[in-house]
């Protein structure tokens, strides 16, 4: 059969395809969309003849239904993956607690800002960039102990800064001389 006889038996048995789409996706809106999408499927048939031409087109009808019900199935999954990454109105802090986080941070840069170069680049790369401490001494061109050695003085200023609430303690925002010349300053 060639594909005007297609169309033919499609639009003669339209009324019963529409009622295997329903039966198969459950509503018949959708089902009016895959007899749709049938109705354009069958303008891209080439090859030979059709034996069984209701057959040949009820088997495209039913894959169109199976390929409509997987892509709603992929959908829906990626729709809950989504719903449960997304932050709750709990997780999600109230002004007050962003306001204190935003003084902590502005703390914590002026701490860093007070700290020898290295000491705060040290920090910078493991806290902020992520980078782990061999990636570090690399780059710093130390050991790993040497950066371990750093981390631990940013640490312990950014603690005491903030067991002190920000007074202006002498130790607490400057090394000492010999700390100074181990840090490279």
């Amino acid at each position: 059969m060639t594909l005007g006889g297609l169309r033919a038996v499609f639009l003669a048995e339209r009324a019963m395809l529409l009622r295997l789409l329903v039966a198969r996706l459950g509503s018949v809106e959708e089902a009016e969309d895959a007899l749709q999408d049938l109705w354009l499927k069958l303008e891209t048939v080439t090859g030979g003849p059709i034996a069984e031409p209701l057959g040949y087109i009820c088997r495209m009808a039913n894959n169109i239904a199976v390929d409509r019900r997987r892509r709603a199935a992929r959908r829906a999954d990626r729709d809950t993956d989504w719903l449960e990454t997304q932050a709750t109105a709990d997780e999600h802090p109230d002004a007050e607690r962003a306001l204190i986080a935003r003084e902590r941070l502005g703390r914590v840069e002026a701490t860093l800002a007070g700290l020898p170069d290295r000491v705060a680049t040290a920090f910078r790369l493991y806290r902020f960039e992520d980078l782990p401490q061999k990636a570090i001494a690399e780059q710093m061109g130390i050991t790993v102990s040497g950066v371990e050695k750093l981390l631990h003085r940013a640490y312990l200023r950014i603690h005491l800064q903030r067991s002190n609430s920000g007074a202006d303690i002498p130790q607490a925002g400057r090394l000492t001389h010999e700390e100074d010349q181990r840090d490279g300053r």
